[in-house]
């Protein structure tokens, strides 16, 4: 757990019973989480963004760090986030999950500047991605290992109560991630999905040059030369961190997955460009990371 997580808040999260209108949107750290939190916002509220002076934590709280008391005290349905794999996550058979996961590369990229953006928590301000990428291939970050995390849903995605997304479907056609997800939701929670000036409000409110002009609504104020907590919402990034070593040990891993086949099948360009980068035998990082 992060180090400013209270204990109490994970302990007593474990104990959180479920209800059939819950709505759990679960991600392993930087696969989108946010981003799914506000388009659920913007869904139920049919397309009206979250006001400036509320923080998205307070009405989508974060399940291991609040506890349970603060997410029973949410009015139904309650959405809930959480980074907890599955088997630690609250579960009801009625009850509404969506899963987004985003490819190993990025990830790791985008969770090393978050890392960097909290140096009250890490003493890491000035580490490097080489540091960090020690750490994440190992599982040793916030929230344990990658594919420990992913693999632990893989099995539970096709269930009817579950939406798979992946961060690159979603950046590929936001339109149509927005659409998914309140499909999913149904009638009643995702109406405003079938409402052309609602579902255009969703669309512009959850696009990431809208989610950047108000870095507060997401997280805490960063130190001014941190990383936004919000930063650039992109892939292919891993390209200007990573050297062809480090590539070539996170396709290892990944390859030693038991879901190895499965995860290869998400994200085939992304897995082919890593292993011709890696092939290359170069190294074209830029000189800062």
């Amino acid at each position: 757990m992060p180090k400013g997580f209270p204990v109490a808040g994970f302990v007593s999260s474990l104990t959180y019973q479920a209800r059939a209108a819950d709505v759990l949107i679960s991600t392993y750290p930087k696969c989108g989480t946010t981003w799914m939190q506000n388009i659920v916002w913007l869904i139920l509220n049919r397309g009206e963004p979250l006001a400036v002076t509320t923080k998205m934590t307070d009405v989508i709280p974060h399940l291991e760090e609040v506890g349970r008391a603060f997410v029973e005290a949410l009015p139904e349905p309650r959405v809930i986030k959480t980074h907890l794999p599955f088997g630690l996550c609250p579960r009801h058979p009625e009850m509404k999950v969506i899963y987004v996961t985003r490819n190993p590369f990025d990830c790791a990229v985008s969770f090393y500047h978050h890392t960097r953006g909290f140096p009250r928590h890490y003493d890491f301000s000035e580490g490097t991605f080489d540091d960090y990428f020690e750490c994440f291939v190992a599982g040793e970050v916030d929230f344990g290992d990658y594919f420990d995390n992913i693999g632990s849903w893989l099995d539970e995605i096709d269930a009817p109560n579950c939406l798979f997304l992946t961060y690159e479907q979603m950046k590929a056609d936001p339109r149509a991630a927005v659409v998914a997800v309140g499909e999913f939701l149904g009638p009643q929670l995702g109406a405003a999905v079938g409402d052309d000036a609602a579902l255009d409000r969703i669309v512009a409110h959850s696009s990431f040059d809208a989610m950047r002009k108000d870095q507060l609504r997401w997280a805490s104020k960063r130190p001014d030369d941190m990383p936004e907590f919000v930063r650039k919402g992109v892939i292919g990034d891993w390209a200007n961190h990573f050297s062809s070593a480090q590539v070539r040990r996170m396709l290892a891993r990944l390859a030693d997955s038991p879901h190895a086949a499965r995860l290869r099948a998400l994200w085939p360009e992304i897995i082919q460009g890593a292993e011709s980068f890696a092939a290359a035998g170069s190294d074209p990082r830029h000189s800062t990371q």
